[in-house]
């Protein structure tokens, strides 16, 4: 099975290749780039075809060029009223026309974002925000501090009962009086809480342990938010009393999705009605609120969880649950007519992790070893075997939390939902 080529790109993006979709997996042999955004796949391409004048030099009405200029050179006549009316009759039809393609053009768009708990989802919507609606406000970045508190304290607690599970103790006797310290901490319901600074420096000394390093290359064997690093690299800042969240931060701060959230922003001539919605287990069966004239699906995978285990189903594999995930929505009768928008997500994490924890493992039909561009092409692949529906599925590698990538992918995004709205607008 084939997949027809999406529509044109900015220059910077590269494509990922359509022999994705063969019935065999893709050989250790073939690469595929794995930077920027990839490219889609489109059902046809619309030709527009001109009505030309016969070469010989007759026009239209078989009068031949020549004999019409001699006739009206020859006429003394001026024109006549009607004609300049007729003309302008004309014209102003034509305008009417153009605005009211220009209308259609101009409908809401109604995107859902869908996808596996943490995926990204949510971290796109914020990146709509920052992109299209002035970011955020020194308000809206202070509201996000009692969860980044809140983030930080989980992960290291979580880190600290994953070491007691596999038997490893800080070396520094400090650090183990901080890490009982740490686990016993409560910390309030309010949004507004603050962590007291000591515990925050000593979850800091914790994670500056000597053993840490070999605890986190066995992280596949307990769970651990994507962010967790990154907060832990930077609690100096977060600790310091009068510490207010970046947009960084914010955009890595973790939320449960829970019911439906929606975002709505202008992109361009269009305007984006967009789904946020939970894509826990316990979430999905509310999503049927929403299937009613989709223009488009963006669904978020997470490329770095292809070892890793549900939060809520601790023997069942994350990267298998977004595949059956994938079928079910692909071959949905929800959306027959519907555009996918598959972002292959957290592309930072999956490079960092790809050496330490082979692919093969967990995929023993994959062939193509530590080589991100071999290891991208074949997860997307499995993705696209799924499409027994024969859906256009674009798709693109994502760092959700990366604004410039997130811009430039989102501009070859607009192309396609501009596409399939003119589509059903009939202008196409």
């Amino acid at each position: 099975m084939s997949t027809p080529k999406a529509p044109k790109k900015a220059a910077e993006t590269k494509q990922l290749h359509s022999s994705t979709t063969s019935s065999r997996p893709p050989q250790a042999s073939t690469t595929a780039t794995a930077t920027g955004a990839g490219a889609g796949t489109s059902p046809t391409s619309a030709t527009t075809t001109g009505i030309k004048d016969d070469t010989t030099g007759t026009n239209r009405t078989g009068t031949s060029v020549g004999q019409g200029l001699a006739a009206a050179l020859a006429s003394t006549e001026p024109p006549r009223p009607q004609d300049s009316k007729g003309n302008k009759d004309r014209s102003n039809q034509i305008d009417r026309q153009l605005e009211d393609d220009q209308k259609k053009i101009r409908k809401e768009c109604k995107i859902l974002l869908l996808g596996s708990g943490e995926s990204g989802k949510s971290t796109i919507v914020k990146q709509m925000k920052i992109i299209h609606q002035n970011g955020y406000s020194k308000d809206e970045l202070l509201s996000f501090r009692g969860v980044i508190y809140k983030n930080v304290l989980d992960s290291a607690q979580a880190l600290i009962m994953a070491m007691r599970k596999i038997g490893v103790d800080p070396e520094d006797v400090n650090n183990r009086a901080y890490a009982d310290r740490i686990l016993e901490y409560r910390m309030d319901a309010d949004l507004n809480a603050v962590i007291p600074s000591e515990i925050l420096y000593n979850i800091d000394s914790l994670w500056h342990d000597p053993v840490i390093p070999s605890v986190m290359d066995r992280s596949s064997e307990f769970y651990l938010m994507d962010s967790a690093t990154y907060f832990f690299a930077n609690i100096r800042k977060i600790a310091a009393p009068d510490y207010v969240p970046d947009e960084a931060d914010v955009l890595r701060a973790r939320t449960k999705t829970t019911g439906i959230s929606e975002t709505r922003f202008n992109m361009g001539q269009l305007s984006i009605h967009m789904f946020d919605v939970g894509g826990q287990r316990s979430e999905r069966k509310k999503w049927i609120h929403c299937f009613e004239a989709v223009t488009s699906i963006i669904f978020c995978v997470a490329l770095s969880e292809y070892d890793q285990v549900l939060l809520e189903e601790s023997g069942q594999n994350r990267m298998q649950e977004s595949l059956v995930l994938f079928e079910s929505v692909i071959n949905s009768r929800w959306f027959l007519r519907t555009s996918v928008i598959l972002f292959l997500n957290k592309i930072d994490l999956f490079k960092q992790k790809l050496p330490k924890v082979p692919l093969v493992q967990y995929f023993p039909e994959y062939t193509g070893g530590a080589d991100i561009n071999k290891a991208a092409k074949y997860i997307l692949w499995r993705f696209t075997q799924t499409n027994r529906a024969r859906l256009s599925v674009y798709p693109h590698l994502t760092q959700a939390t990366d604004t410039s990538n997130i811009r430039l992918v989102f501009a070859a995004v607009k192309e396609t939902i501009l596409q399939n709205a003119l589509r059903d607008s009939g202008i196409l």
